[in-house]
Parts: C-alpha cells; sequence; structure tokens
C-alpha cells in the first residue's frame, strides 16, 4: 500500500463500526478506571435528566396548577418541589464535571500513549529505515495523526450513557402516556439510523483529508528545513506554490467532510423539532380526553427536548469515529512495519591490538548500487588511516559501516567498542553549547574543556556566555568551522576507542585544521583513527593512506609510497591541492568568537 493511499480505506472486510468499536477498546484497556468514572458521571447525568422531568411535572402538577385552581400553595409545598429541582440539577452538573474532566483525562493518556508507542518505534528502527521516511511525514503521523486517532474518545462516555437516558426515558414516557411513549421512542431509531449512514458516507472524506494533511506537514517541515536553499535561489514562488496545491487538496476533503456533516446536521435538527411539534398537538388531545395531566404532557415535552442534545452526541462521536480511523488507520501503518535488525550487532569485538578490522565487507544501497566490494582492512590500536577517494566511491559510506549505522551485505566488521563518528556536515541542535556537547550525559566543566581545547575549539569560551550560549536551529549562529570543532568536542568528551572523521576539517582554514590535527595526534595516543580526508596537509599527517576505487581498495601504504605507485591517487591528491589553492574563501577565517545571528 503507497503511504498516500489512507489505510483505512484499504483495509477491506470489517466494517466502519467493528474498526472503531475495536479502535476504542484498544484505548480504553489502557485507562480502564479513567474511563469508568467518566462513565459514571454520565451515567448520574442521564438519570437526573430523566429525574428532572419527573421534577418538572410535579412541579407543575402540586404547585403551579393548584396556584390557579385553590390559590396560594404553603411554602414548605413550594420549597419542597422547588428544592427538589435544584437538588436534582445540582447532582446533574456534578454528573457533567466529572464526566468531562476524566474524559479528557482519558483521551490525554491515550495519546500520550499512542506517542510514546511511536516514538519508542522509530527510535528503534536503524537509520536506513528513517532514511526511508520523510522527516515531515513522521512528525505528522507522531503529532495529528496521533491526535486525530483519539479524537472520538472525548465525547464517547456521554454517548455511551445515552443508552441508560434512553431505557430510562422510554420506560418513564410509556409510563405517563403509552400513545405519546410510543410516538416519542419511533425518533430514536430514526436517529440511529441517520448516524449510521453519516458515519459511513463521512468516513471517505475524512481519509482523505487525513491523508491530505500528513503529505502538507512533510511539505511544510521540508520547506521550513531547506529555507536557506530556497531563498538563495529565489524559490519562494515555486515552495508557495506547491504548498498552496497540497492545501487546496487539503481544503477540499475537509470541505466535502464539512458539507457532508451540515447535511446531517439538519436532518438531525429536523427531526427532533417535527417530533415535538407532533406530540404537543397529540398531547394536547389527550390532556383534553382526560388521559394524562397537563404537567405530565409538559414533563413529556420537556424530557424528550432534553434527550435532542444527547442524542446528538451520539450522533457526534460517530462523526469522529472516521477521523480517529483514518488517524489511527496512518499510525497503524508506521507501527505494523517490522523492526530492521540494528545494523550495530553485525560488529563484533576485535582482537587485542587491533582497532578496526573488515574482513570481505561488500555494500549497496540497492541490487543495481553497489558501493563498497569485498573490502578488507585491519588497523592496529592508535594508528591514524587516512582514507582517501575520488567522490563517490564509498568513503563515508565505509566509515558509516564501522560504525554500525548500516549492515554490510557480506562480510565481517570487528573493532573496538566506543567508537565516534563526526559528520563532514555537523548537526547541531538548537540548544546551548553544552547540551550539543553533552546529548543526553553528564559531563563535568572539564571534561568538555579539555574536549574543546583537543578539538581548538577554545572560541567557545570567548562566546557571550561560554558553555551556555544558545547556537539556535542547526547551529545556525556558528560558522561552518565552529559548528565542526563542537561536533568534534561532542565526540571527544565520549573518550572514543575509535574516533571516526568523514572530512571533519573541510571548514577550517589551513592553519586551524593543522592545529586541531597536531592535538589530535598528541593527546589521543592510542585511539585509532580513520579520516576521510581531502586535503593533502591531513593526508599526510596519517601513518597511512588507503586509496578507494570503484568501491575496493586499490593501493595503500603511506602517504609517499602510494603517490609514488599509483598514477591515479598521484593525480587525486594533485587536483584536490589545486583546488585548494585556486579557493580563495576559507571555510572559517571569520574572527572568533563568531555569533552569525543578527549579519
Amino acid at each position: 500500500m503507497s503511504r498516500d493511499e489512507s489505510p483505512v480505506a484499504a483495509t477491506s472486510g470489517r466494517s466502519q463500526l467493528r474498526r472503531g468499536a475495536a479502535l476504542i477498546a484498544h484505548h480504553v484497556r489502557g485507562h480502564p478506571v479513567s474511563f469508568a468514572t467518566a462513565v459514571g458521571g454520565a451515567a448520574v447525568f442521564a438519570t437526573c435528566t430523566v429525574a428532572s422531568s419527573w421534577a418538572v411535572r410535579r412541579v407543575v402538577d402540586q404547585v403551579i396548577l393548584p396556584r390557579f385552581e385553590a390559590g396560594p400553595q404553603t411554602w414548605a409545598t413550594v420549597g419542597s418541589a422547588v428544592g427538589l429541582v435544584i437538588l436534582i440539577g445540582l447532582v446533574r452538573a456534578a454528573g457533567v464535571v466529572v464526566r468531562r474532566t476524566f474524559a479528557g483525562i482519558t483521551q490525554y493518556r491515550a495519546e500520550r500513549d499512542v506517542i510514546g508507542l511511536l516514538s519508542d518505534h522509530i527510535q528503534a528502527q536503524p537509520l536506513a529505515w528513517l532514511q526511508r521516511w520523510p522527516s515531515g511525514d513522521l512528525i505528522a503521523r507522531i503529532g495529528v495523526d496521533a491526535e486525530a486517532s483519539v479524537s472520538v474518545l472525548a465525547p464517547l462516555p456521554f454517548a455511551s450513557s445515552t443508552i441508560l437516558l434512553v431505557v430510562l426515558a422510554a420506560a418513564w414516557l410509556l409510563a405517563a402516556d403509552v400513545l405519546l411513549g410510543l410516538m416519542a421512542i419511533a425518533l430514536f431509531p430514526i436517529l440511529a439510523v441517520l448516524n449510521v449512514i453519516y458515519q459511513r458516507v463521512a468516513a471517505r472524506h475524512f481519509d482523505e483529508a487525513q491523508a491530505h494533511l500528513g503529505r502538507l506537514s512533510s511539505a511544510v517541515h521540508e520547506s521550513f528545513e531547506g529555507v536557506v536553499v530556497v531563498k538563495a535561489f529565489g524559490a519562494e514562488a515555486r515552495e508557495t506554490d506547491r504548498l498552496a496545491t497540497i492545501a487546496s487538496h487539503l481544503r477540499h476533503a475537509r470541505t466535502n467532510a464539512a458539507l457532508v456533516r451540515a447535511d446531517f446536521e439538519t436532518l438531525l435538527d429536523s427531526a427532533p423539532t417535527v417530533a415535538n411539534i407532533a406530540l404537543i398537538i397529540v398531547g394536547a388531545y389527550r390532556v383534553k380526553a382526560g388521559a394524562i395531566t397537563i404537567g405530565e404532557l409538559i414533563g413529556i415535552v420537556y424530557l424528550f427536548t432534553l434527550l435532542v442534545f444527547p442524542l446528538r452526541l451520539v450522533g457526534y462521536a460517530l462523526s469522529e469515529l472516521p477521523h480517529s480511523l483514518a488517524g489511527w488507520g496512518r499510525v497503524r501503518e508506521m507501527l505494523d512495519e517490522p523492526l530492521e535488525a540494528d545494523p550495530g550487532d553485525h560488529v563484533g569485538p576485535s582482537d587485542p591490538g587491533v582497532g578496526v578490522e573488515l574482513v570481505g565487507v561488500s555494500f549497496g544501497y540497492s541490487a543495481d548500487r553497489a558501493v563498497l566490494g569485498d573490502i578488507d582492512l585491519r588497523v592496529a590500536v592508535g594508528r591514524v588511516v587516512a582514507v582517501v577517494g575520488a567522490t563517490g566511491s564509498g568513503k563515508s559510506t565505509l566509515l558509516g559501516l564501522i560504525a554500525g549505522l548500516r549492515r554490510p551485505e557480506s562480510g565481517s566488521i570487528a573493532r573496538s567498542p566506543r567508537c565516534a563518528l563526526v559528520f563532514q556536515e555537523p548537526y547541531l541542535l538548537s540548544g546551548t553549547v553544552r547540551d550539543n556537547i553533552e546529548l543526553g550525559t553528564e559531563r563535568s566543566d572539564a571534561e568538555i574543556e579539555r574536549a574543546l581545547r583537543i578539538a581548538s575549539a577554545e572560541f567557545v569560551g570567548r562566546l557571550p556566555t561560554g558553555l551556555d550560549t544558545v547556537v539556535g536551529e542547526r547551529g545556525v549562529t556558528v560558522s561552518g568551522g565552529q559548528r565542526q570543532r563542537i561536533a568534534l568536542a561532542r565526540a571527544l568528551v565520549r573518550h572514543p576507542e575509535v574516533l571516526l572523521l568523514d572530512d571533519t576539517t573541510s571548514a577550517l582554514d589551513p592553519a586551524t585544521e593543522a592545529q586541531s590535527l597536531g592535538h589530535l595526534r598528541s593527546e589521543l595516543a592510542g585511539v585509532t583513527m580513520i579520516i576521510v580526508a581531502s586535503r593533502p596537509s591531513t593526508i599526510a599527517l596519517a601513518d597511512e593512506v588507503v586509496f578507494i576505487d570503484g568501491g575496493t581498495i586499490r593501493a595503500r601504504g603511506t602517504h609517499g609510497e602510494v603517490i609514488a605507485a599509483d598514477p591515479l591517487y598521484r593525480e587525486i591528491v594533485e587536483a584536490y591541492e589545486h583546488d585548494r589553492s585556486a579557493s580563495e574563501s576559507p571555510g572559517d577565517t571569520s574572527p572568533e568568537p563568531t555569533l552569525r545571528g543578527n549579519r
């Protein structure tokens, strides 16, 4: 099934009501006490609603009519009748408070559970799974879809208590007058049929609207993430048109749903009104014939009027059911995807004295997109290896395999347990420098300062509030080179035994790069380092060079040995050197500290 298709619409063989009952049961099983309390409060409301009709009849027959026939009544008679109405009203109000409070609690807790399930499932999936899902789509499912999946719970306690209300009201109406009671009760199945028809017709529109809402959320997230690219290339109009098209589809689906609901509401309003008129006309004849009293007629009409709103709540609950099923369908679509094996499980411990070892490792992103083939690589503990190759040769993929982010198609990988990977494009969260370095762990200031010093990131101490300086979303207020050094410090503070650097110093000027690499060599003795390098100065600092070409290791040795023996390697290194010298805008030459938020 396509992710753009509605999961609910695609399900066959089960009715909407049956699937809705299963969804409700799933949510209620997690919170039976709060839901039962809400239903209990609604039951009190239903009972008091019927009792209030009886109290109104008593006031009319024992206070109001005798006042016209026999004169003023005693204060005791008036007080007892009015007090009964007030007491029933207070208890009824208490039932409303209990019902609404605990219905809200149930809905909130159920939504929390759904979000928790989605969060756990997403976090348990490996990198390859996450890359197949647009981030905006993930946010939509964990946000609007999770909220929609529990929306039916809010009106449900009141709607369920309507059954008790109908039973009690039917008994009271029939006891008061069989003819009028039958007339009133005859409306109940008509309203029930209208609700079922509406629920079936509206389901398709709610499914469509929920799917469009997910696509809109994904598109908006993508547009905001790429706002710099959009503005740099003047693509604002293109993005506006794209989002407007998706939004128009959403508006169309929701408009259709609203039109269906409006028709339904009109029928639900008109049917009780016509029935009420009929009850008054027939009731007047029954009073004239002496079959019932005026108080009984008023009580019947009053009760029937009170019944209309609860019966509409049943319709409201049923109208929310397609909405909840649409949201739950999209939630289940994600939860039903099997957990993929953790690629890190394929990485085993290395032999003593060996930092990293790959034997016969092959990997491809698809059957027709092989990246690495039959890689054999053994790196001793404490060695510094530079991985060199043309763009697309598989250098970054190799580091991902060693880090355990990807699973090889064949072969085995072993390394020392503690491993840290620093990417060329580091991601910084919108918090402080400290938040980005600790990243969920607790580190002392001394540990953080040591990591910053090794990464040549002393500029942090000169920022406005030091480690507590907020760097903005994706680290937008610091330069590219500063982001790289903060990311390097984030890896170093974890005391790795294997450090993987994916062209991590590419945004630094040569002097800062040399200083940073010098610190790494002098301070991290015994740490195995594998560096994807594109600068001759970085390559020359390595103990050994691994030259990758066409997904295989073409040559290996010291920089001097490989450059003398392999013309292609010499050509690539010379091209790197030419590109560097031709560039007149080093990546990190801005005066430090750099805060770019107001540029």
